[in-house]
């Protein structure tokens, strides 16, 4: 059986995918996936075991520069590859442009969730046949649920497995180190830089050393500041590829996150986890697997989760003292 998977972006929506995809490899005879996605995100679907063939897109530069005809062309290359024949076609982004601009040029039976289940309800009109899912469940557990209706499979009933963690086996021949992934993209997602830096000190004061990685500029300079204040204790990252910065989380201790892909990475990979949460609901789209612990401000603001809170919450998961 040949099924075409259509989830796009983001990293923490395509890594939720991985455990329905683990599920039907191991139920469902020959079967072999394709998965079209931002190319950015490549490199997430080559982990998996069970993924046979990658179509890398760049979908948010195309509709980004649309007036350009050099968009098209590459849109028209992508649309050439779509015209390949698949059993099933699962559509599990649930937006109106995908299903618009992707899954609507597919050649095959489309799947997806109905109208009441559905992120946009208007994408559900590009779908040959529409499947129910509790909006009030985990998103890897939606997903689940929506491969095994469209593949005629019952949900294991173990928590979902990513099946990517195999291949970055923990390195413990170094001296004991946590990770801070302390960027996103929205800023009521940040954590103070003065929260980091009280839970910096402890993690010092415990005997850890703290890595700290960057991409943009402005996470830069954040790093920058935090390292100056701690100068030996703080080791700065290079900018990584996800290659290499799943290594380095397979090596770590702990990781402590703010909501970003990365703590989602990071669940797949097993490693003890943080995340904080303020806005998002992590009942929904929190991290999921093993050694995660989510915290959320019950005032939805980042600033009201304390240092000690946090660190406590680490040494539990740890099996460590309190302080």
């Amino acid at each position: 059986m040949k099924v075409l998977i259509i989830k796009i972006s983001s990293m923490g929506d395509i890594i939720h995918t991985l455990p329905a995809v683990t599920d039907a490899s191991n139920i469902v005879p020959n079967i072999l996936f394709d998965w079209i996605v931002e190319e950015t995100f490549s490199d997430i679907l080559r982990w998996h075991p069970g993924i046979h063939h990658i179509i890398p897109i760049n979908l948010r530069f195309w509709i980004k520069k649309w007036y350009k005809l050099s968009s098209w062309k590459k849109y028209r290359e992508c649309c050439i590859q779509l015209k390949k024949k698949y059993d099933v076609i699962i559509d599990a982004q649930g937006l109106l442009k995908t299903s618009l601009l992707v899954t609507y040029m597919t050649c095959g039976k489309k799947h997806g969730m109905d109208y009441m289940s559905v992120r946009e309800p208007m994408s559900s009109l590009f779908y040959h046949e529409r499947h129910y899912s509790n909006k009030n469940q985990h998103a890897v557990e939606r997903i689940r649920q929506l491969f095994s209706l469209s593949l005629k499979y019952p949900i294991p009933s173990y928590i979902g497995k990513y099946n990517i963690e195999h291949l970055f086996p923990p390195q413990k021949h170094h001296a004991p180190y946590l990770i801070f992934f302390h960027s996103t993209t929205k800023f009521e997602k940040l954590w103070t830089e003065l929260n980091w830096s009280i839970i910096a000190q402890y993690a010092i004061n415990a005997g850890y050393c703290i890595k700290l990685p960057f991409w943009t500029k402005s996470e830069e300079l954040r790093t920058n500041r935090l390292a100056r204040l701690h100068c030996n204790q703080i080791i700065i990252l290079p900018k990584l590829t996800l290659q290499e910065i799943a290594i380095q989380i397979s090596g770590a201790t702990a990781v402590i996150s703010v909501d970003t892909g990365l703590s989602h990475l990071t669940a797949a990979l097993g490693c003890p986890n943080i995340t904080l949460y303020g806005p998002t609901n992590p009942k929904l789209i929190g991290t999921y697997g093993q050694n995660q612990i989510v915290l959320r401000s019950s005032t939805k603001k980042m600033q009201h989760l304390t240092p000690i809170h946090v660190w406590n919450s680490l040494q539990k998961i740890l099996n460590l003292k309190y302080i």
